[in-house]
């Protein structure tokens, strides 16, 4: 099974995937004039603009789910592979398309607030949403909307799952062994899978809202606490730091693993973590009560930054600075890293390995726990999206308990994920991943061509802050955006 996922990704993961996302980055930025660094100071007062209501989440809610999804396996054990397969100079990569995939993630969570629905008595949104209103493409709607439930309710959650199980064995011991129809599993492992898929049960049933307000605690909490811990051991190595940063920047171009193998590691891994461009974010994005659509499209570019430039970079520069690392295929005498190559790089055990060094034995126990928040977090997020695509489904073909079916099947992904080899899980996520972004990034660029109605939403945004208006207001007629038809009811 391994080869086959290995050649499917082959092709989904080829360099014109790799490319594309950074062209796309690109172009958006120019287009965009740099939203991402011109309206920074805005992307902040907007975090906490907005309220709750009985249909919608706030923006900080919004921005917690969203970052629940970016923020998991990819920011730890992720950034570990990166460096395993690309060497330190894929870390580059990872800045370089979080800075671009920041106009990226706006242009797409803008859209998906532009074209949300309300549905029951939530508000309901996302790339199958506009891709239909927007383009006119029902097919090419229900196409992402199927290939979503597949790829965050059974591939992805697999990722998140098998890198909690790994953590907890490194860090707990693997206990004894079991002979299961799945293989040999530690006893680590399967009371860890039976720990988290409870926990996962009971909050998936509460709605999105339990979710939100999970999120909202949690995701902070761990986030500032993990990138606390890092500033400490970067201030413990200080003197070491501005040779780290020159070994980025110059591995970047001359690579130990080869020019291909840093850009496509650095960019694989940055997607995966921060999904710019992927199609993930706009989900959550549509979900918010906000006065604006750029508005949402602004905050979820700042979690962009949060992901990557924060996160990312903490995990990155424990374990370079550390010196707890090595690049596949090279000796780890020549890669300056100290770990055997029997540690695997799609594990978390770089980073594991990187805080045991400076702390003892508290470090696996530590990533271990902030692995299991990271991951589990984003597991929820996984939840929201796919529920929010079968909702998209829903509207034409009813099928009584799809979304019991669905929790079910996540659940299920989450045990075998969590006792499941890492290579396996990580081929199976990359394949999803990669199959989202192909599908969106296309989408959003042929939406783009055709109307650019997220242009036209953030220059009327900005027009509106010029004018110095108390409360904002959208009226998707006046800028000739068609088919928006919850602004079009709210105006």
């Amino acid at each position: 099974m391994q080869e086959f996922i290995d050649l499917i990704n082959s092709y989904v993961w080829s360099p014109a995937l790799v490319y594309l996302l950074l062209a796309a980055g690109l172009f958006f930025s120019v287009l965009t004039r740099f939203v991402q660094v011109r309206l920074f100071r805005e992307m902040i007062k907007l975090l906490f603009s907005s309220k709750e209501s009985d249909r919608g989440i706030s923006s900080f809610q919004a921005l917690s789910v969203s970052l629940s999804g970016r923020v998991g396996t990819g920011n730890i054990a992720g950034v570990a592979a990166a460096i395993g397969f690309g060497g330190p100079g894929a870390v580059f990569w990872m800045w370089v398309v979080a800075f671009l995939g920041a106009a990226t993630a706006y242009v797409e969570s803008a859209l998906g607030q532009i074209y949300k629905e309300e549905d029951q008595g939530q508000l309901r949104g996302g790339p199958a949403y506009y891709i239909e209103k927007a383009m006119g493409q029902k097919w090419y709607a229900w196409i992402f909307a199927i290939s979503t439930i597949f790829a965050v309710g059974l591939l992805l959650p697999t990722v998140q799952s098998n890198a909690i199980g790994n953590a907890a064995d490194l860090a707990f011991g693997g206990s004894g062994i079991l002979e299961t129809s799945l293989g040999s599993v530690t006893y680590t492992k399967l009371i860890t899978a039976v720990c988290v898929v409870f926990l996962l049960g009971f909050i998936i049933f509460g709605g999105v809202k339990r979710i939100a307000h999970f999120t909202q605690v949690v995701v902070p909490f761990m986030a500032v606490g993990y990138v606390l811990l890092a500033i400490v051991i970067i201030l413990m190595h200080i003197t070491a730091l501005p040779g780290i940063l020159m070994l980025i920047v110059t591995d970047a171009f001359t690579p130990m693993a080869g020019v291909g193998a840093a850009i496509g590691w650095g960019v694989k891994r940055g997607v995966y973590s921060n999904e710019a461009g992927q199609g993930t974010g706009p989900h959550a994005a549509a979900a918010s009560e906000v006065e604006h659509p750029a508005q949402q499209g602004l905050v979820q570019a700042f979690s962009v930054y949060v992901d990557t430039l924060f996160v990312c970079s903490a995990t990155a520069f424990m374990i370079l600075i550390t010196n707890q690392y090595y690049v596949t295929g090279v000796e780890a005498t020549e890669s300056g890293g100290l770990l055997s190559n029997d540690v695997l790089a799609n594990s978390p055990a770089f980073t594991q390995y990187a805080l045991e060094s400076v702390v003892g034995g508290f470090g696996k126990t530590f990533v271990a726990f902030a692995l299991f928040f990271f991951a589990f977090t984003t597991i929820l997020a996984y939840y929201y999206i796919a529920e929010t695509n079968v909702a998209y489904i829903r509207r034409t073909i009813r099928v009584p308990g799809e979304l019991v079916a669905l929790k079910i099947m996540l659940l299920g992904a989450v045990f075998y994920g969590t006792v499941r080899t890492a290579d396996l899980a990580w081929a199976l996520g990359d394949m999803g991943v990669g199959l989202m972004a192909w599908l969106n990034i296309i989408g959003i660029l042929i939406l783009f061509l055709m109307g650019k109605p997220a242009l036209k939403a953030l220059a009327d945004y900005e027009a509106q802050m010029k004018a110095g208006v108390t409360k904002y207001t959208f009226d998707p007629k006046k800028l000739g955006i068609k088919n928006a038809d919850f602004w079009e009811r709210e105006g």
